[in-house]
């Protein structure tokens, strides 16, 4: 019988800061049964969209996409903070609740016109996984879904996500 996810992770109230309840991963990261459970039902998101590659966004989905990645034997490709990435970069800007942020790619790493399968840990916001997604077509791959370990519903990331691509959590939060 498969692990339940939602019993590794640790509610942290309050963090990072009053009113705030964060849900933190590293404990299910931490137990080889949770996290197997994770990369096999991962594994099934593979198998169901084909995906070409990997794409994993920093920090946290940079854990979980190689994982998935090597367990499919596909490659990974980083997306990265403004500055990470030696060499020429394609980059996009996106707003943030309170200012905004940059994401970088290599510019030839999806030159092919790769399918490419979006990982992350968690879908908030949904502000950085869209803009994930802008600069997959940016440059040069196509996107064929999402997939994060937890959501939080409440927060209606999946709105701000193209409606046309599948977005797969395995444990959602309402």
């Amino acid at each position: 019988m498969a692990p339940d996810l939602r019993e590794f992770v640790r509610d942290v109230p309050d963090f990072p800061k009053p009113g705030i309840l964060f849900r933190d991963l590293t404990p299910l990261m931490r137990d080889p049964d949770g996290w197997q459970e994770v990369i096999r039902q991962l594994t099934s998101v593979c198998e169901r969209l084909q995906p070409d590659l990997i794409v994993g966004i920093e920090s946290r989905g940079f854990i979980v996409g190689t994982a998935l990645a090597t367990a499919v034997q596909l490659g990974f490709v980083p997306v990265r903070k403004p500055g990470k990435l030696p060499g020429t970069v394609t980059g996009v800007d996106y707003a943030l609740e309170y200012g905004s942020d940059r994401l970088e790619i290599h510019s030839d790493a999806l030159a092919d016109g790769s399918k490419v399968l979006i990982i992350d840990d968690l879908l908030a916001t949904g502000g950085t996984a869209a803009a994930c997604a802008e600069l997959v077509a940016a440059a040069g791959g196509q996107l064929c879904g999402f997939g994060f370990v937890a959501e939080l519903a409440a927060l209606e990331g999946r709105r701000k996500l193209p409606d046309d691509q599948p977005v797969e959590s395995l444990i959602i939060y309402s």
